[in-house]
């Protein structure tokens, strides 16, 4: 087992600590070089970047872990594609009525034998999709598969946490595609997301990841480096089964994904969301994290995906709208701030005569925040009546109410005490 670290982001004051607070933005690659390894990345994308951040920063679902020596450019590490949240929602919000839909059934597994990866792909590439997301002030790429003609889509949570705006690309169609999310199981990095206005899409077929063995072949497929287009296709082997890795993003958080499946084949930031592969086109897992050597490495010959068999137990659970203290429904309430937990000694440094609570580190202009007169620097105390000693109690009193609701918070600065009410903005989960 494998323990993560978030690392920090090229935002001097650090990644907000919980995404529903402020979507974060992209950031550019540092230049740290390539581990020798790595193969030649994908051609640069032509249209929107893909975050690159999403490689170390826990997408509030999991995937790319940052090196744990990471802040001292050392050492080898997992990386996750999503931001961590310890805290588990307190409300569940806009649950939609969801019509009965059949649930998701795996196939019986192909018979194995040699693995064609060119054949593969044309096969399953019809039923992948690029997403594009815009997250705070950046933008965001990953991979999505279709599971219904109708346009139900398959993804991790950590694709579509903190965005903003869903768009999705479906293969032989010219057009982008607005996407909701139906609804999202953030412990465990899976969200089903939905296209209006679409019918007679093809669809992955899946098959049981019980039937998975060391040594079996496979091909990952994604939308690589965000670079949109056919699919870059990867292939490798299963090289470990039921594995468990812990991202941490530090102060005593975690969280676990169990029940991994491990490959060598190369991934890319881009490809969370796209489907792990048999040789017989079924899909086993969905690709969630790698592992990389340095603070910025685009590629990674050691990954997980998903297993499949969890996919269609949280997908259909999803799908039924059945309620659920780890499945969120809709979006989500924001504020639009940075933060991190403060103490007493802390808050005097800075001059604020303040036990606890959470230090904005910046606000999002024009956000719900700014609004309220919250600038940088301030301490937020707390939310809707529910006091905040720091990050996580911040989340969880913002996420007990709805987008729109309006909430009285309180917040301390070096002027004094302050109170005010903002109306909760809206971002997925």
């Amino acid at each position: 087992m494998s323990d993560v670290e978030k690392s920090s982001s090229d935002d001097p004051d650090g990644p907000p600590a919980d995404q529903s607070l402020l979507p974060p933005a992209s950031s550019e690659s540092s230049g740290s070089p390539v581990p020798s390894w790595a193969p030649a990345p994908p051609p640069a994308p032509p249209g929107p970047p893909v975050d690159n951040s999403f490689w170390h920063r826990l997408a509030a679902g999991v995937v790319v872990l940052a090196v744990i020596a990471a802040a001292t450019g050392a050492g080898l590490g997992w990386s996750l594609a999503r931001s961590i949240s310890s805290h588990t929602p307190t409300a569940q919000v806009t649950q939609p009525s969801t019509q009965s839909e059949s649930p998701l059934q795996p196939a019986v597994p192909g018979t194995g034998g040699s693995l064609n990866a060119q054949a593969i792909a044309a096969k399953v590439d019809p039923a992948i999709v690029d997403i594009n997301t815009v997250v705070g002030s950046g933008q965001a790429a990953g991979t999505g598969m279709i599971i219904s003609s109708d346009g139900q889509i398959l993804t991790n949570n950590h694709v579509v946490d903190g965005s903003t705006s869903i768009q999705v690309t479906i293969a032989g169609r010219s057009q982008r595609y607005s996407a909701h999310v139906v609804g999202a199981a953030r412990s465990s990095d899976i969200a089903v997301i939905k296209v209006d206005g679409v019918s007679g899409l093809p669809t992955v077929s899946f098959a049981s990841s019980s039937s998975v063995n060391v040594g079996d072949p496979i091909v990952a497929l994604g939308n690589a480096l965000g670079q949109g287009g056919t699919p870059d296709v990867s292939q490798g082997t299963v090289t470990a089964l039921d594995q468990t890795i812990t991202a941490s993003e530090g102060g005593g958080k975690s969280e676990q994904l169990s029940g991994m499946i491990q490959s060598d084949a190369t991934i890319y930031p881009g490809d969370s969301g796209g489907p792990l592969v048999n040789a017989s086109g079924q899909v086993i897992g969905m690709i969630t994290a790698g592992n990389v050597q340095g603070f910025r490495s685009s590629a990674s010959n050691v990954n997980y995906a998903i297993a499949s068999d969890t996919l269609l137990s949280v997908a259909n659970q999803i799908r039924s709208g059945q309620a659920s203290a780890g499945i969120i429904y809709g979006q989500v309430g924001y504020i639009g701030v940075n933060v991190e937990t403060i103490d007493a000694n802390s808050a005097a440094q800075l001059g604020l005569n303040v036990s606890s609570g959470a230090l904005v580190r910046s606000v999002v202009s024009g956000s719900p925040a700014a609004a309220a007169g919250i600038t940088r620097n301030s301490v937020i105390t707390s939310v809707g009546g529910a006091t905040v000693t720091g990050t996580d109690s911040l989340g969880t009193a913002i996420r007990a109410h709805k987008p729109g609701e309006r909430v009285s918070v309180t917040w301390v600065n070096q002027s004094g005490t302050h109170s005010g009410t903002v109306t909760l903005g809206g971002v997925n989960p």
